[in-house]
């Protein structure tokens, strides 16, 4: 039987394994995420996943194509690492709404 540190692993190995997919200059959210994996209430976790990156997978893994769901960066106080999730999708041509910083949707959205 898994333990449970085998089900994070696993579970944190499949968050990666979605956001993979995410194309260049689009972006989708923890909780679409959440729902592609069978588990639609998971989206925390899947930010806890996203977290947990080090810095050589961070390369790897598009972690800055995730948002909330309001079209919003979630940065919980890490002021930097909000700004440069900001400046990477702008780099790959998404373009955030001047008025409330958000991201739309309808152009930007990947949900499969």
């Amino acid at each position: 039987m898994d333990s449970p540190k085998t089900k994070s692993k696993n579970f944190y190995d499949s968050v990666y394994a979605v956001v993979k997919k995410i194309p260049k200059g689009k972006v989708t959210t923890y909780g679409h995420i959440a729902l592609l994996l069978g588990n639609p209430r998971a989206a925390r976790a899947v930010g806890y996943a996203l977290n947990a990156l080090g810095k050589d997978t961070e390369q790897k893994v598009p972690w800055q194509r995730v948002i909330n769901a309001q079209g919003r960066i979630s940065f919980r106080g890490e002021v930097f690492r909000a700004s440069l999730q900001k400046k990477i999708l702008e780099s790959e041509g998404v373009s955030f709404d001047l008025n409330d910083d958000t991201i739309n949707f309808d152009k930007y959205g990947w949900f499969p």
